[in-house]
């Protein structure tokens, strides 16, 4: 997904992060206050899911953070129940910090084991949007990072 957001690319051959990868984009999105667009550089950190290292990031990389993307793969359901416990770290660090749900691999409905009442229940639970993105097709990927730059703008005018 950053990828696609960042470079505009897609690549199949996927290879988990280890650690964490940083990238950054400006964004332009609308003011909070009614007064014309504003300019947001995001610094998007991609975190290893591995729930073993959780721990060990918080401290390293959650302090500062301002938003989530919370990210889950809709062939594999444990993606998305995981989303729980890592929003949880984060917010134990962070306090409460605006969140938006990305449902990824849209382009794979036919091996989906999420569907879109699982994925609203714990966007719900979290009072937060979801998205279905794609980073093959680009498919909401755009919206689903400027939906979260919005979010933390409205929250820090």
């Amino acid at each position: 997904l950053i990828r696609r957001f960042i470079h505009d690319q897609f690549d199949d051959r996927y290879i988990s992060t280890l650690g964490a990868k940083v990238s950054k984009k400006e964004v332009v999105v609308a003011s909070p206050k009614g007064d014309g667009e504003i300019a947001i550089d995001m610094t998007i950190w991609d975190i290893m899911g591995e729930k073993g290292f959780r721990e060990l990031l918080k401290e390293a990389y959650f302090h500062g953070a301002q938003g989530i993307l919370a990210v889950c793969d809709i062939t594999r359901k444990d993606t998305l129940h995981e989303l729980n416990d890592w929003i949880a770290a984060v917010n134990r660090v962070t306090g409460n910090i605006p969140i938006q749900f990305l449902a990824n691999k849209a382009d794979l409905k036919d091996q989906a084991k999420v569907n879109e009442t699982d994925v609203r229940q714990v966007a719900d639970a979290h009072k937060s949007p979801f998205l279905f993105t794609s980073a093959k097709s680009g498919e909401n990927v755009e919206a689903g990072f400027l939906r979260l730059a919005e979010m933390i703008a409205s929250r820090s005018a």
